[in-house]
């Protein structure tokens, strides 16, 4: 018996990582088209729906779907009606997952099929001829394997023999309504904790094709399933905009919704799906038929649930999005905090290719705020009071400060990313975010020792020539101009990529800077020679002027880097 459990356990985690495996791979071969298909095909709440069960059906992991549509939610890319609707969709999609373990956990002896997909597997893999297809291939023979395992051990067993096992079932299956109450909370329960609504179906479906359990507390725990699956979303959701979360919480009043109107036409709605497949239906007690059956009437309770569901709702998206924006209102006078990151603290998503995404949103963030630093350095420089003089350059200070935090938050992250499995195309992409993240970072390095060297102009009481005012002021305009253009370029949504045409303008821009920094440098010997201003007042002007020229060599590293160019400037770290 010890050793039965522990293969029944273990058949169910070869499933869960098969599940996983096989997730990843069509992921990878996927590859960012997921996420262009989601933001682009939702133009209503019909696309949207086929868009949600069409990306469900084919990454096998409604759990994906759905977080990934929150984090599209935060970042902007959809609207809240339209969130939804993908959501509905999900959760059509994952009944896929079912029909596949019907397949698998039916009468035909899978092992065959399971070790012929595995040395073929291993043949992709080994030779890199397709080493996606390869992980999809083995992540299936896997998921099969398990599922197979997992059939011939519970028959093994003979749990319909075992008084301890057939006692529970009786007593806890004579309550009526009470009874599929309780499973339903069982169900719940079971699949937040491991997070696989996939393998709590498996041994749904194997206790009642085992004729351990009556099929109506089944079908109780596969929508107790449908309730747990939903609290991933929610819990990303918590440190995400509040679009994001809403979008969670609409994912629980869908599920939600349809649990209760199924429960006041449950044993309706059983027996019509058991008549469907000719097996008669009688509440609480075990149905004697095959195995193949049973497992065929979960699938299709499964598939009619959210399919109906579906159908019923899908004409009061509307109304949900008002709702779940009662429940969860805007906060007035709210302030954004500067410091937090707005895409990565829900941790990383279901696979590393779709946390990639979330990365590149970050990056984008992080931009935004070296440029509005930039702004704040302007605004100092202006500034005469010294009271506000004070108060704008501790608030570059913080700038500085999240910056460097930013930086490291950022690269945790792709470091986390970089130690699931990527495919050729996404290991390139951390490493070019790493690359632009640090350079980001010294933007923002720069902006502070520009507003260092501004306080020293201020506490000296410096004053500049209108000449040098001028090329002051030129100098912040270029380097402005660079810094928009980088920012526009991270913030598209182009696959992060630059064109010829948009590069030679960055190129142009930073040669200008350049060409203006040699102008200056040697024009301020000239004029500090023949005495038209302090020696002192020469030096503080020129570090801000160098200054600025090392911040247009920041920017146009992270151009290049976005273009795939080699990085060889000094100024950078990857150099």
């Amino acid at each position: 018996m010890l050793l039965s459990i522990i293969t029944l356990i273990g058949s169910v985690a070869v499933l869960m990582y098969g599940m996983k495996v096989m997730s990843e791979g069509l992921q990878k071969m996927a590859g960012s088209r997921l996420s262009n298909v989601m933001a682009t095909m939702t133009t209503n709440r019909f696309t949207g729906v086929l868009t949600g069960a069409f990306i469900t059906a084919s990454i096998q992991s409604s759990t994906a779907t759905t977080v990934m549509t929150v984090s599209f939610v935060s970042a902007g890319l959809l609207t809240l009606q339209q969130a939804i609707s993908v959501i509905m969709g999900a959760n059509i999609g994952t009944t896929f997952t079912a029909w596949i373990m019907v397949l698998g956990g039916g009468s035909f002896d899978m092992r065959f099929v399971v070790y012929a997909a595995i040395f073929l597997a291993v043949i992709l893999i080994y030779t890199k001829r397709n080493t996606n297809l390869g992980e999809f291939i083995i992540g299936l023979a896997f998921m099969l394997l398990g599922l197979t395992t997992l059939k011939i051990n519970a028959t093994e067993m003979h749990l319909d023999q075992i008084p301890a096992v057939n006692n529970f079932f009786l007593t806890t299956s004579s309550w009526g309504y009470g009874s599929y109450l309780l499973y339903l909370l069982i169900g719940g329960l079971l699949t937040f904790a491991v997070q696989s609504s996939a393998a709590i179906m498996a041994i749904t479906m194997t206790l009642c094709s085992t004729h351990v359990m009556p099929i109506d507390m089944g079908i109780a725990l596969v929508m107790g399933e449908n309730i747990g699956t939903t609290i991933t979303s929610n819990v990303v959701a918590l440190s995400a905009t509040t679009n994001a979360r809403r979008a969670a919480m609409a994912h629980l009043i869908f599920n939600v919704f349809g649990v209760i109107w199924v429960l006041c036409i449950f044993r309706w709605f059983v027996g019509a799906i058991c008549h469907i497949w000719g097996v008669p239906f009688t509440p609480g007690e075990v149905s004697d038929v095959s195995p193949d059956q049973l497992n065929a009437i979960l699938a299709t309770f499964h598939t009619s649930f959210n399919v109906c569901n579906v159908i019923i709702l899908i004409g009061f998206v509307p109304q949900m999005e008002a709702l779940v924006c009662k429940i969860i209102p805007e906060k007035k006078g709210q302030k954004e905090d500067e410091g937090q990151l707005k895409f990565i603290t829900g941790g990383l998503m279901s696979t590393s290719e779709l946390s990639i995404f979330q990365a590149w949103k970050e990056i984008h963030v992080f931009s935004i705020r070296t440029h509005r630093m930039l702004n704040m350095v302007k605004d100092l420089y202006s500034e005469a009071d010294d009271a506000q003089f004070a108060k704008t350059f501790s608030r570059i200070e913080k700038y500085e400060e999240i910056c460097d935090r930013m930086e490291v938050e950022i690269a945790r992250y792709l470091n986390h990313v970089a130690d699931g499995r990527l495919s050729e195309e996404s290991k390139h992409e951390v490493h070019k975010m790493l690359r632009i993240a640090s350079e980001i970072e010294s933007v923002g390095d720069s902006n502070y020792n520009l507003a260092r060297y501004i306080m020293h102009k201020h506490q000296g009481k410096m004053e500049y020539t209108d000449y040098q005012e001028r090329n002051i002021h030129e100098m912040f305009r270029l380097v402005s101009h660079a810094l928009e253009q980088m920012v526009t370029t991270l913030g598209e949504n182009n696959n992060y990529h630059i064109s010829d045409e948009e590069f030679m303008r960055a190129e142009n821009i930073e040669n200008e800077i350049n060409n203006f920094r040699d102008l200056l440098k040697s024009q301020n010997t000239i004029n500090v020679t023949e005495h038209q201003y302090d020696y002192l007042i020469g030096i503080n002007y020129m570090d801000i002027i160098l200054e600025c020229e090392k911040m247009g060599d920041y920017i146009i590293n992270v151009q290049e880097a976005i273009k795939d160019k080699k990085l060889t400037r000094e100024t950078s770290r990857y150099a």
